[in-house]
């Protein structure tokens, strides 16, 4: 499929600081309303007079509702530019056009192969009353899933190249309402840290917020603010409004090496990212239709794609250089890889991650004398093993157009790209380049500390995972990583795509039995809620975190082995954020499901309408009877069951489950 172009995208706006207050309804102009196709969410834009004197003329706002009921208020729109007058009122509708589309797509490297890409959409093109008379197109689409809107500045004489200050797009909340919000204070991070439970109001105006950001209105329904196909832009955050409730703000991330007030540097014609609201009912919803990312983000760049392998990796970092009953030293030398290669091939897994350590710490170009990269990866082949090299960012910047081209040549399938931990404009336009590069040369991507996904996997399918999410590695050096935000996290983080928390750890402990600890880490919950995670955890590239002899013979391994990383269809029966989470994922004919709880010990009905077939096998990993005390304990059950039917799950404090349905003949 070919790229979307700059035409079908969109634009920026203005705004002061001021525009910030509320919208009155006095001398309002007609509003323009778009439906979603089943005709429940409604978006509804106009242009209205605010008669405070230090706010004059009319400004653009847009609203949100949901069954009938108001889910943003009146929220400005608009951006303030360097050095030229904020394009933010006084506007006349010059043009108007209304589309309906309705397609469908494959994706082959997700967690729903056929997508469904159905919206309404309301162009509206603004020009200035008076001089320098700039235009402006407005693009609002809703879908069943949600609402996106954008903005397009169009090739004109009067705005040609330009310097963006700020974004002041509002979300102004239409009651008070919870969020799940990750609040790190700061543009420049790695996106790691917990998803707190907060009244929406405890935002300040001083917190920057990372997206997603998880709302849940009163007696209303669960609501997610993401952005899309963020291209050539800077990410964005959001905090609070001065002296309104409910309200919040855009904020775009700054470049290090950047004057502030030049957050984005561009020319027209410029599209803006797509601003996204998900919208469902219940928050397992909002899990269901996270494809709305891809929708709106362009599509695959690349004529073949048949080289690009997804599928789980051994991985040798986690551990800490420790293996068991071996004949070498365990370490970042040739015997390990190959230890780890050979236990890759005996469980058929199509990778080996080759992680920090292998090359001199400023040079990707070459090994290090304890790491014999030609011989490594001549074992790897032999094994039908692909093998994937860590690297620093840093050093990608400088090397890449040397490095990728000699990793194909080495035979290398793929990079892990680390410590990037920014999303200004600079950064976000160099993802693209390294997926890009990579793709050129036959590389698969993982990105570690990185910032969320926003559809580029869509346009490169090569770049398979990434993490910017709080992951396993915590459990070494830390508390933190606890089964209350294993199910957060997949009702927040998750809802931007693949996250690449590293599952896989099976030395369990309960509460009170665990350590943090760097050699032979421990992780909190039982084994069944690390095994659940590879249905729960969206990852079309999936890592086994612990050492070899810790999966040999060990009860859990032969789900893992089975287990897919892409899928055909999910759905989520039931779960609550924070509390617990239960994942259904169909990969052919045959359901495989994943539950896990936080600390509290529960018993969940699961209801399985979600099967199709008359009779299927189910193959219960589920916590023992003693997992509570005894994280590792697995116990091991089948039964038969229909659609329709209910399967009662007892989950362990810190516990979970996985289930295979392999339908009957």
């Amino acid at each position: 499929m070919m790229r979307k172009s700059n035409s079908s995208a969109v634009a920026v706006l203005s705004f002061l600081v001021s525009v910030c207050l509320p919208a009155h309804h006095a001398h309002a102009a007609g509003a323009l309303t778009v439906a979603s196709p089943d005709g429940k969410i409604v978006v509804t834009f106009e242009l209205k007079s605010n008669p405070q004197p230090y706010l004059p003329g009319e400004r653009a706002y847009y609203r949100v509702d949901y069954e009938g009921k108001p889910i943003l208020a009146d929220s400005p729109l608009g951006l303030d530019f360097t050095g030229a007058r904020s394009l933010d009122r006084d506007f006349e509708i010059v043009d108007m056009d209304r589309h309906v589309h309705d397609d469908q797509w494959t994706n082959a490297f997700g967690a729903q192969r056929d997508v469904h890409d159905h919206y309404d959409q309301l162009r509206i093109a603004l020009r200035e009353r008076e001089a320098p008379r700039r235009r402006v197109e407005l693009i609002f689409r809703a879908y069943n899933e949600g609402v996106a809107f954008r903005y397009f500045l169009p090739q004109q004489p009067n705005l040609q190249g330009f310097k963006l200050m700020a974004e002041n797009t509002g979300f102004y909340f239409a009651q008070e309402a919870t969020a799940f919000a990750l609040n790190l204070g700061r543009y420049h991070s790695p996106y790691e840290g917990e998803y707190r439970r907060i009244s929406l109001d405890e935002i300040k105006p001083e917190s920057i917020v990372n997206l997603p950001l998880l709302v849940h209105l009163q007696g209303g329904p669960w609501a997610a603010l993401l952005e899309a196909d963020l291209t050539d832009y800077a990410g964005m955050y959001v905090g609070a409004v001065p002296g309104f409730e409910h309200a919040l703000m855009s904020r775009l991330s700054p470049a290090p090496d950047r004057r502030l007030d030049e957050l984005v540097i561009a020319s027209t014609p410029k599209p803006t990212p797509w601003r996204v609201l998900l919208i469902g009912s219940r928050p397992g919803e909002l899990i269901e239709h996270n494809y709305l990312i891809l929708d709106l983000s362009a599509p695959c760049a690349l004529a073949d794609t048949s080289w690009i392998e997804p599928g789980k990796a051994a991985w040798d970092w986690w551990s800490g250089s420790y293996a068991a009953n071996v004949n070498f030293k365990p370490g970042m030398n040739t015997p390990t890889m190959e230890h780890y290669i050979d236990f890759a091939a005996a469980h058929h897994l199509p990778y080996m991650l080759i992680d920090a350590g292998w090359s001199p710490e400023n040079d990707i170009l070459h090994w290090i004398p304890e790491v014999n990269i030609p011989e490594i990866l001549a074992h790897a082949k032999q094994k039908g093993v692909k093998v994937i090299l860590w690297m620093n960012w840093a050093n990608v910047k400088k090397q890449i157009d040397q490095a990728f081209p000699l990793f194909e040549q080495w035979g290398v399938a793929g990079v892990k790209i680390d410590f990037m931990e920014r999303d200004d404009q600079e950064m976000v336009n160099f993802y693209e380049e390294m997926v890009r590069k990579a793709a050129a040369h036959h590389l698969v991507v993982d990105f570690h500390g990185a910032y969320k996904p926003t559809g580029l996997r869509r346009t490169y399918p090569n770049l398979l995972t990434r993490e910017g999410v709080m992951g396993l590695e915590y459990n070494k050096w830390s508390n933190r990583e606890t089964p209350e935000h294993d199910v957060t996290i997949p009702f927040t983080r998750m809802l931007a795509g693949p996250m690449d928390y590293t599952p896989g750890c099976f030395n369990n402990a309960t509460r009170e039995q665990f350590k943090a600890r760097d050699v032979q880490p421990m992780c909190q919950g039982t084994r069944a809620h690390q095994i659940a995670m590879y249905v729960v955890y969206e990852g079309p590239l999936s890592m086994l975190a612990d050492y070899p002899e810790n999966y040999d013979d060990k009860p859990g391994m032969k789900f893992i082995e089975q287990v897919p990383t892409v899928w055909d269809e999910t759905v989520v029966p039931n779960g609550e954020p924070a509390e617990f989470v239960t994942v259904a994922r169909r990969k052919g004919d045959t359901w495989y499901l994943g539950s896990m709880t936080n600390w509290d010990e529960r018993d969940l009905d699961v209801p399985l309408n979600f099967l199709t077939r008359k009779q299927y096998e189910a193959q219960i990993y589920a916590d023992g009877a003693d997992a509570n005390k005894n994280a590792t304990s697995l116990s091991f059950a089948k039964q038969f069951v229909k659609p329709g039917d209910t399967l009662h799950l007892h989950l362990a404090s810190g516990g979970g489950a996985a289930v295979v349905f392999t339908p009957v003949p």
